[in-house]
């Protein structure tokens, strides 16, 4: 008897049976359907409105060449696909929705495994969430990073130089006619953004986890070794099946360890520490906010890549490439964590060179010793907030200033650049309203442009304290992930234009220097409550009502855990 899950669909001589093969026969031969053969399903977010993930389409054919080749049977999946630069009002509302979505889809149908396609920031972990959750056998192949685009001489940062060029507009440094005209430059091929930001951070990090094939993590969109390893992904998953290796015995806490070291070494994203709080939390992981810091903070950074230093993805790339990377801090990664090869990722990294040490510094001449996330608790954030050392100015992290308080997004675009604004290069910038439930959805709006005034003087950093997220192009001393959020009862909605606000990195503090009896009489301020998100139907009012914080994975109550692939009922 076939071990196969897709055989209780389609072995058999009942109506049933009949049914399904039928309807799937369309130029399949009999024996696709005898119990011997694994259907394999792509799971490919590819959408004209994902433009970062168009190109999957073309990798999907030829994942689907190497599950034929193996002896399986390939079938094409679409899946939600989110647009990170189009979607309103993020993404991340939906991030959740795509991996319930996935997660029942694939359980719902008659398939024995699953290649995940993705790219742009929220689909390649609402994929490895899905995957989670279901348990069958997976791997991620990643769409990879587009090259990089260059204006009058210099090569772009897609999203980075975003923020930078558009600071130069309002601070006087750059015409808007020359801002417009680099923006046909800005994207330059296929791919995915070409900085460590978070599509490039999730696609390497799947790899630090396990769930890539060793290597292939990073290699540009448009380079044809990228097809070659979504070939071999294809060969592997149906190996994958007859070993039933499954997500839960490839991302343990050894791999979650090895992403962690990882994202400090390359600087990777915040909206990481989110992502991997969430599939920890489908697989049962006891991986905590705090692991970041007691795991990462110490580890050097040594990929000079914007938002963090100067390089682009297709420089990892050329310079050795994230084993290269990988190797430099092997002794800090641990040992037993599995790959989907079936061997232990630092197996693989014995041949991995760096040919350019300007793109990726040796261990002993690191960028910056101690880089990795850092985790502040203090009585502005009882329940954590996160800081991205490496992106920040390093005399903005201890630091005391006045608070300058904005209830919305919508009141700091109506007030940041208002001359009669009271704000100084000392203030601190705090930003409301933006967690999972205030928004809905924790956009990434925490790294709040300065005001035009002080642009003006030549100002470029301040400290903003947000309980949104940021892009992981953006850079800058942003405080974020603020836990409690303000609509979910935080100290950040008791918070006053004028309250000293205390930040010591160093410390691993945040705290807004009131008196406790005094803030503990507070109540938030009816523009406050007013600003806050009453979604009344649909998908928002459902996540509003379930979703966790962000310092547990922003996933839905209800969808934490796993609830395995078996379906017990038949459909006729």
């Amino acid at each position: 008897m076939s071990t196969l899950r897709s055989a209780q669909w389609y072995v058999g001589d009942d109506r049933n049976a009949y049914i399904h093969r039928a309807w799937m026969r369309r130029g399949l031969p009999a024996d696709a359907f005898d119990g011997t053969r694994p259907h394999i399903a792509i799971a490919n977010t590819a959408s004209a409105l994902v433009p970062c993930n168009m190109h999957l389409t073309e990798v999907a054919r030829s994942v689907a060449d190497g599950v034929h080749e193996a002896g399986g049977i390939p079938l094409e999946m679409p899946v939600m696909g989110l647009g990170e630069t189009l979607v309103r009002p993020t993404a991340m509302l939906w991030r959740n929705l795509a991996a319930m979505q996935m997660e029942e889809m694939l359980r719902a149908n008659p398939v024995d495994a699953v290649v995940l396609l993705g790219g742009c920031d929220k689909t390649i972990p609402s994929l490895l969430m899905a995957a989670a959750s279901v348990g069958i056998p997976a791997l991620v192949v990643p769409g990879g990073p587009m090259l990089s685009g260059t204006f009058r001489g210099k090569p772009l940062g897609c999203g980075t130089d975003v923020w930078k060029l558009s600071e130069d507009v309002r601070g006087g440094g750059m015409s808007e006619e020359d801002f417009l005209a680099s923006e046909s430059s800005m994207i330059r091929s296929k791919g995915h953004c070409n900085t460590m930001g978070t599509a490039s951070t999730m696609g390497l990090v799947a790899e630090a986890l396990g769930m890539v094939m060793p290597g292939l993590a990073g290699t540009p969109g448009p380079d044809a070794r990228l097809l070659e390893g979504a070939h071999m992904s294809g060969r592997r998953i149906v190996e994958m099946v007859a070993e039933d290796l499954t997500p839960e015995k490839v991302i343990t806490e050894a791999s979650m360890h090895n992403a962690i070291v990882a994202l400090a070494a390359i600087g990777g994203s915040t909206n990481a520490v989110v992502h991997l709080l969430a599939i920890a939390g489908r697989l049962g992981l006891e991986t905590s906010l705090d692991d970041f810091d007691r795991l990462g903070a110490d580890v050097p950074l040594l990929v000079n890549f914007q938002p963090s230093g100067a390089h682009l993805m297709d420089d990892l790339f050329r310079a050795g490439g994230f084993q290269a990377v990988l190797r430099e801090v092997q002794d800090l990664l641990d040992p037993g964590a599995l790959t989907i090869s079936g061997r232990p990722l630092v197996d693989h990294l014995d041949k991995a060179r760096t040919w350019d040490h300007d793109v990726i510094s040796p261990r002993e001449e690191p960028l910056q010793e101690k880089a990795g996330i850092a985790v502040l608790r203090g009585s502005l954030a009882p329940g954590g907030a996160i800081v991205k050392p490496s992106a920040a100015t390093p005399g903005l992290l201890q630091h005391r200033g006045p608070a300058v308080v904005f209830d919305s997004i919508e009141d700091f675009h109506a007030r940041i650049d208002d001359p009669g604004l009271e704000v100084d290069e000392n203030s601190v910038l705090i930003l409301r309203g933006c967690g999972p439930k205030g928004y809905p959805g924790m956009p990434e709006v925490s790294n709040m442009p300065l005001p035009r005034k002080l642009l003006e003087r030549g100002v470029r950093d301040m400290v903003r304290i947000c309980d949104g997220r940021m892009s992981g192009t953006a850079y800058g001393t942003v405080i974020l992930h603020v836990v409690p959020e303000a609509a979910d009862g935080g100290p950040l909605a008791l918070v006053r234009t004028g309250d000293m606000i205390v930040l010591d990195v160093a410390a691993r503090r945040l705290d807004v220097d009131v008196d406790p009896a005094e803030l503990a009489v507070r109540a938030p301020s009816e523009a406050t409550v007013n600003a806050l998100a009453r979604p009344e139907r649909g998908w928002a009012k459902l996540y509003v009502e379930h979703v966790t914080p962000a310092s547990t994975g922003a996933d839905l109550d209800f969808l934490v855990g796993a609830s395995g692939h078996e379906v017990t009922r038949e459909s006729h």
